[in-house]
């Protein structure tokens, strides 16, 4: 379970195992979508694929799940999402009800991103042999001119604006699968993030890299990125918003908020100069009106992200095995 992840151990796969096996300099980018140079345009390229567990939850389903997870990757290329495709695996004996019910919500969310489900497919197995519904989607979109998003440009200076507050996601799933209750109800963060990402291209296409922490949380993107970029990382965390349902039920599990998924946030590494520009226009923005600076690209400590405490002391904030809630997403 902890190489499906999203931390070191699904690193290490890929790494490790996929990418000798497969090769190509398009894989080798290892972003959250590929930039791809096709017939004189820019496309990004993604895929991904959806497990949760259970299909519905306090915010959303597996429906609006795998179409704004696919858009906002393609989102961090800096790319609006054109057209998805749609594959579903189904258990026998699933109820028609219920993957109709999944599939309205695939084609509400892709109204509301403003792309269109162009092509899928759909594969059957036993029962007792999957989990009811699991969905792959894939996503083509064009990158604009201009615009290079890529964690090997980020530079010591780098302002890291994270766009509203952590957590959502993974308490919201925790709460329904396992009947937990913190005394408020918890919603997922699920989004579709490209309307923002517009915004804050609008004020600038100069951004260095933008990543949406899902699996892994906060703490695995800030990794991947100070790894790739070979810089390090200061995070202020203090700063970081964290909804106080989330900060509850981490302190009563034992969880750390950094490392808990989201589905509707982004991690920005923004050039100071444009760094107060762009937190405004985010600010702006109803998917970016709690976004905040929590900290900055460093010369001190390359590849690694350290934290600054209220109490004013300082830990390393590693790049996690696995993930601490499987199946979210």
């Amino acid at each position: 379970m902890g190489h499906g992840g999203g931390g070191a151990l699904s690193a290490e796969l890929v790494q490790h195992l996929f990418a000798p096996a497969f090769g190509g300099e398009a894989l080798a980018q290892l972003g959250d979508s590929a930039a791809l140079r096709l017939g004189g345009v820019r496309l990004a390229f993604s895929t991904d694929s959806y497990v949760v567990r259970p299909l519905f939850f306090p915010g959303g389903s597996i429906g609006g799940l795998a179409v704004n997870g696919t858009v906002n990757d393609l989102a961090m290329s800096g790319a609006a999402a054109a057209y998805l495709s749609c594959a579903f695996i189904l258990e026998e004996g699933v109820e028609t009800a219920t993957l109709a019910r999944v599939a309205q919500d695939m084609g509400a969310a892709a109204r509301a991103a403003g792309v269109e489900v162009a092509t899928g497919d759909t594969k059957v197995v036993e029962a007792g042999h999957g989990d009811g519904i699991y969905v792959n989607t894939a996503g083509i979109g064009l990158i604009p001119d201009g615009v290079d998003l890529r964690p090997q440009r980020v530079v010591p200076g780098d302002v890291v604006i994270v766009s509203g507050e952590i957590g959502l996601h993974g308490v919201a799933i925790m709460s329904v699968r396992e009947g937990l209750e913190f005394g408020v109800d918890v919603e997922s963060d699920c989004a579709a993030l490209g309307g923002l990402v517009r915004a804050m291209l609008a004020v600038t296409p100069d951004l260095h890299v933008l990543r949406d922490p899902t699996r892994g949380g906060l703490a695995a993107a800030l990794n991947e990125i100070a790894a790739a970029s070979g810089t390090g990382v200061v995070l202020h965390e203090g700063r970081v918003p964290v909804p106080p349902a989330v900060a509850n039920a981490c302190a009563i599990l034992g969880l750390d908020p950094l490392y808990v998924a989201n589905e509707g946030k982004l991690v920005a590494f923004v050039p100071r100069e444009h760094a107060e520009a762009v937190l405004h226009a985010m600010r702006a923005h109803p998917l970016g009106r709690n976004a905040a600076v929590v900290g900055e690209a460093v010369e001190a400590h390359p590849g690694l992200v350290v934290a600054r405490t209220g109490l004013g002391g300082t830990r390393v904030v590693d790049l996690p095995l696995g993930e601490q809630l499987p199946r979210i997403c």
